[in-house]
């Protein structure tokens, strides 16, 4: 395998959207950080991101589950 293994197989999240309009926003690494993606999704819908070397952050939007490797969170309006 080549050095790119660790860059394919870097950290990631999966959102799934409870509700219509769920915005996800992903942020630039570097010494300014700035908004370079973002997707909406509607309820039901789910949404695989990674880590990279371009992204350093991830910004959920709504009500939604994020699984990830630390645990699953639930965020939004209760």
């Amino acid at each position: 395998m080549n050095g790119d293994f660790n860059y394919i197989s870097g950290d990631y999240i999966v959102v799934k959207a409870l509700e219509n309009g769920v915005n996800i926003i992903g942020l630039t690494r570097g010494k300014d950080t700035k908004f370079h993606h973002t997707e909406k999704l509607d309820k039901g819908e789910a949404y695989i991101a990674q880590f990279t070397e371009n992204t350093s952050a991830i910004k959920v939007r709504g009500k939604a589950v994020i699984y990830c490797e630390h645990g699953v969170i639930t965020i939004g309006d209760e």
